[in-house]
């Protein structure tokens, strides 16, 4: 059986956020920008309420990048960011070790968030598995290329060599799997109410409306209606 028919739990992963800095981003035109920073904290959230160890590397942080998104590094606050000179994260020892690290505990199946796809994150990937019997599961909508035919061929590229294209929510629930497990139910459907768009507006919805939950923020007192005089 290959072991591409496993799922993804909490346990056989780990994740790598490669180059979320803004003079990154600023290249990206194949995913909008702020739906692409959405998806990195989701999946930060995810990774973080289900104890997933997490990775991030940066490259030219002072000379060109610069600092990681700050709503990234909220979530991992006690995290050290491993910074490079190469484009390619696994040419960096540091990387290589934190990887290596986690793997020696059953974690080969490595999440990947990165910029840019057709570049960082291709090589990353390609020269990892070269090298090692880690797996690659690369979040495409937690990445971003510099247009779109470059984000598409890359990903059509890493998936001819082995790796595994996921999306952001599609992992959050994957390692969930399970509703009856309480104990990342709550974590879930809070990353899921403020990331997941109409998924999670329909959440708000069913939990106010249907299940008479409260709203979840204060707000003030609702006023009217009040049908103006006709003149």
């Amino acid at each position: 059986m290959s072991k591409l028919h496993e799922v993804l739990t909490p346990q056989n992963s780990q994740v790598i956020f490669i180059d979320q800095q803004p003079q990154m981003a600023f290249g990206v035109q194949s995913i909008d920008r702020q739906v692409l920073k959405n998806n990195v904290v989701g999946l930060a959230k995810a990774a973080k309420a289900f104890k997933i160890p997490t990775t991030i590397t940066t490259v030219e942080t002072e000379s060109f990048s610069g600092n990681t998104y700050p709503e990234l590094l909220a979530v991992f606050p006690e995290n050290g960011l491993l910074e490079r000179s190469s484009m390619n994260s696994w040419d960096d020892q540091n990387v290589r070790d934190a990887l290596a690290k986690n793997a020696q505990d059953g974690r080969k199946k490595i999440v990947c968030s990165g910029l840019w796809t057709e570049v960082c994150n291709m090589t990353f990937a390609l020269s990892c598995m070269h090298d090692t019997d880690y797996e690659i599961y690369m979040v495409a909508d937690a990445s971003g290329g510099t247009s779109v035919d470059a984000h598409k061929y890359a990903m059509d590229r890493m998936v001819q060599a082995g790796v595994v294209p996921v999306t952001w929510q599609q992992v959050l629930l994957e390692w969930q799997r399970d509703w009856a497990r309480k104990e990342t139910y709550d974590a879930v459907m809070a990353i899921v109410k403020e990331h997941s768009g109409a998924y999670g507006m329909g959440v708000d919805y069913a939990y106010t409306m249907v299940h008479k939950a409260p709203e979840r923020v204060k707000h003030g007192e609702r006023i009217g209606p009040n049908p103006a005089k006709q003149i």
